[in-house]
Parts: structure tokens; C-alpha cells; sequence
């Protein structure tokens, strides 16, 4: 399978200062931008969670699901390690990609918003702008349309020394937050917090990076979530 990797030189140059959550002060630069899209492709949106940090591209949660799909391989991502709801908002601003149409797409946002300590209400405010751009992306089609939450890396070694339980109970609000939106809205909601906690008792599940998931918990999380995007589809 061919993956093509392209430059989006206006996004990286208006967000080339993001805080990647690898280590402290680190930035790591990964981007896929968007290609033409014509109702029929997978459009993914995101940070490292989508992206595949510290993996192969192929290994990443969309590659996995599109590989499953047959009809979406090859998925178009739009998402950078450290992003925040605010930067997302303007790569795809700064993208062209607007007007373009996807037979499903995804979204997965909001732990660097925890990781910074942002607020929980531009949270909201940010998510519902991105959750109603991801349906003007499906057509207005709110079947084609799924909301990941955020998983929890107050598991993973990199969470040492930190306060885990206070990094669990605080993504626990924000995705109170994402689920609550996708709810109202009419997406489907994946709920893939509580497989990212097996990471605790199973170091295979993490990447070497001791943060980011392995292509073994992304599989784990394809496995919950295409049942529900074929379900989806079939309506």
C-alpha cells in the first residue's frame, strides 16, 4: 500500500511552535495534509493519537481502519503531535481543504488541551467548531461521523512522578465534554478510554516512546470501532 506524505508548508509555518507531549518542550512535527476529496475517501482528524506517534504509518489507528474498510485505505489526515483543539482548527483553516467531501471521518482531540491545562469551556467551544466541521466534511452526513475519545496516559511511564489519578479524572472531564457534544450532535461516540488503561498491565500496548499507543492498542481500538463505522455505513 502506497502512503503518500505531503507538506502542508502554511500550517507547519503558522504552528511550528506547538508542544509535542513527547518529552517537555519538545516539538515533533508530523503532518499528512489533505488531498482532493470527493465524497468517497476517510478524512481524519487529530494530533499524535491520529498520526500513529512513534509507529508506522500503517500501524496507525486510520491506516488500521481503512485497511479494514478496503474502500477507505489510504486515509487523508490532517493532525500534528502537540496539537490542541485551537491549532487543529487552524490547520484546517490554513489546509484549503474546506468544500471537500469524505465518505467518513474522524475525530480525536483534546489531550493536549488537558496536558496544557486549558481551560474545559474553550474546550467545548473549540470541539463543537471542529465536530461541525468534521459533518460539512461527511456532507452533513452525521452517520459518517465519529468522535474517539481521549485516552488516558496517566498509565503509561511517561505519567511517572506525576499525579495519575489527576490525570485520569481530568480526562474523564474532557471527554465528559466530547462525548456530551457527539451526543447532541447525532455522531457516533467511541468510547476507547478504557482499552487505552490496559496499557498499565501491559507494556506491549505502548509505543517505545513510553506514551504514545503501540499498533498493538490501536488495533485493539479498530477492533471497537468498526463495527460501529460498518453499522454506521450501512444506514
Amino acid at each position: 500500500m502506497r502512503i503518500v506524505h505531503l507538506i502542508l508548508l502554511a500550517a507547519l509555518s503558522l504552528l511550528g511552535c506547538a508542544k509535542a507531549m513527547t518529552e517537555p518542550g519538545k516539538d515533533t512535527t508530523v503532518n499528512t495534509p489533505t488531498t482532493a476529496g470527493n465524497g468517497s475517501g476517510y478524512l481524519a482528524l487529530g494530533d499524535s493519537y491520529t498520526i500513529g506517534e512513534s509507529v508506522l504509518p500503517a500501524n496507525s489507528f486510520p491506516y488500521q481502519l481503512g485497511a479494514q474498510l478496503k474502500a477507505f485505505e489510504n486515509p487523508v489526515i490532517i493532525a500534528r503531535t502537540g496539537w490542541t483543539t485551537d491549532e487543529l482548527l487552524a490547520a484546517i483553516n490554513a489546509s484549503g481543504s474546506k468544500g471537500k467531501k469524505f465518505g467518513i471521518v474522524t475525530l480525536l482531540i483534546g489531550v493536549n488541551n488537558q496536558y496544557r491545562g486549558y481551560s474545559k469551556e474553550t474546550y467545548r467551544a473549540e470541539f463543537i467548531k471542529l465536530l461541525n466541521i468534521a459533518i460539512d466534511y461527511a456532507a452533513g452526513n452525521v452517520q459518517h461521523v465519529f468522535v474517539l475519545s481521549i485516552p488516558d496516559w496517566g498509565v503509561t511511564p511517561f505519567a511517572q512522578g506525576r499525579d495519575r489519578w489527576q490525570i485520569s479524572a481530568e480526562i474523564d472531564q474532557f471527554n465528559y465534554i466530547n462525548k456530551q457534544e457527539a451526543d447532541r450532535a447525532g455522531v457516533a461516540y467511541v468510547n476507547i478510554t478504557p482499552i487505552s488503561k490496559k496499557a498499565a498491565n501491559d507494556a506491549s500496548l505502548t509505543a517505545d516512546d513510553e506514551l504514545h499507543p503501540s499498533g498493538k492498542m490501536y488495533r485493539l481500538w479498530v477492533d471497537a470501532l468498526l463495527p460501529i463505522v460498518k453499522q454506521h455505513l450501512n444506514k
